[in-house]
């Protein structure tokens, strides 16, 4: 099953030779993947330099997708790419023609899920954007579960350790105290690790 096609798409020509007119059209060499695109379908909500103003855009435009149009230098549109997507991530696609691969990996830690070098077919471009928002969709899926494992794991730290203090505390064994800290989050309306919580709180208190 592939991932649905993004719609929205804004296209960063890095290049310092690439123009930007008024009307949004662009000076090669962007301007050959801006005509890709379009014509394999996706919608260019907006054609952008790099500069100050890109965070303000991005967040103003919400594309489904971000293309990097980097014939050249490629470490510096990477950090500014990934500094005006660091509060939402969104999928990171990036074309250059610079054959210098030693930025591949800070690239893809930095977020990007495509990088394209050397020569563009416009017939490629549709399935390598499809598969890119297929792996950016798959990693955002490990990121949630990863979040709600550790989550979970901490909340069971607490758990014991509130046990803990309430066995010594009362004389009573683990379930009898699983048992009061469940109670407890029923009749407060909390989880049960926010009234481990309390109880680990409340021990620090009293010494």
């Amino acid at each position: 099953m592939t991932a649905p096609l993004p719609t929205r798409v804004v296209l960063i020509a890095a290049d310092d030779t690439a123009e930007v007119a008024e009307d949004g059209s662009l000076a090669p060499p962007a301007h050959e993947l801006h005509l890709a695109l379009v014509r394999a379908g996706f919608h260019v909500a907006a054609v952008l330099p790099v500069d100050a103003f890109l965070p303000d855009r991005l967040q103003q435009i919400e594309p489904d997708m971000i293309v990097v149009d980097a014939a050249a230098s490629v470490r510096d549109t990477l950090e500014h790419v990934v500094l005006a997507t660091r509060d939402e991530r969104r999928p990171i696609v990036l074309f250059t023609d610079d054959a210098d691969t030693r930025f591949v990996n800070d690239a893809i830690a930095a977020g990007v899920v495509a990088y394209v070098v050397a020569g563009l077919a416009p017939d490629r471009v549709r399935p390598v954007l499809e598969v890119a928002m297929a792996r950016f969709d798959y990693e955002q899926r490990l990121r949630r579960d990863l979040a709600e494992a550790r989550g979970q794991l901490a909340e069971r730290k607490l758990l014991d350790r509130a046990k803990g203090i309430l066995m010594k505390r009362h004389g009573i064994d683990e379930p009898a105290a699983h048992a009061r800290l469940r109670k407890a989050a029923m009749d407060q309306g909390l989880k049960m690790g926010a009234v481990a919580q309390r109880v680990i709180d409340a021990a620090e208190l009293l010494g």
